[in-house]
């Protein structure tokens, strides 16, 4: 669930905040060179100079260049998981996800156009495309984690597995993270194609709700 958060979407000291954003900054103009020349005609010391910054720079935030195409935000992965472990007791995991994964979304809308970009880039370009789905995979192992770990915490007849006091993800939390990282891709695909209908909101909570609901066929 390779999430695409907006410059100023989190909190934090100002050094971080000025991280996040030279982030950012690199990642949106990767993505905006990629657009309009073809992602292996761009380097890195383009890159660098349409964010305003030294490859060295770059180098701080991204260990390749095809890096600042595909890992858009390192650590929004791990805000979502903490968020979902920090939800109030009790909130089915379901829910308790779509909430942490809505705060995360909150500024999609805004970046409409970058979001649109970004799935173009991806998909004209397949090696970037396996990337990302790698990333996604690695973020969804890890959240399946957070999932198995909230449940351990509230129910204490669920047994522990794995060593080191790390949650072994069982047969639910290995579906529901995949299934939310879809959600999120379907939402942000069918609003981007009907942007000027419906809100990214609108689309978002209809996706969870009818996940919620069993995903019950359309009425007719």
């Amino acid at each position: 669930m390779h999430i695409m958060t907006g410059k100023d979407a989190v909190g934090g000291g100002l050094r971080e905040r000025k991280k996040r954003a030279t982030r950012a900054a690199l990642a949106e103009a990767a993505v905006r060179l990629a657009a309009e020349h073809g992602a292996d005609q761009v380097t890195v010391e383009a890159i660098s100079a349409a964010a305003g910054v030294s490859v060295r720079t770059f180098f701080n935030y991204f260990d390749s260049r095809d890096d600042a195409f595909v890992v858009v935000d390192a650590d929004a992965s791990e805000r979502v998981r903490q968020a979902f472990l920090a939800a109030p007791p009790g909130l089915p995991p379901l829910e308790a996800l779509r909430e942490a994964l809505a705060a995360e979304l909150r500024e999609a809308e805004r970046q409409h156009e970058l979001w649109s970009l970004h799935a173009r880039v991806l998909r004209s370009a397949p090696h970037l495309l396996v990337r990302n789905l790698g990333a996604q995979m690695a973020d969804e192992s890890g959240l399946a984690e957070a999932i198995a770990r909230r449940i351990r915490a509230e129910d204490s007849s669920v047994p522990s597995e794995g060593d080191s006091g790390r949650a072994a993800p069982g047969l639910y939390p290995r579906l529901l993270a995949p299934v939310a990282g879809t959600a999120v891709r379907v939402s942000v695909q069918h609003w981007c194609e009907r942007a000027d209908e419906v809100s990214y909101a609108e689309v978002f909570r209809e996706v969870f709700d009818l996940l919620a609901a069993g995903l019950p066929a359309p009425a007719r």
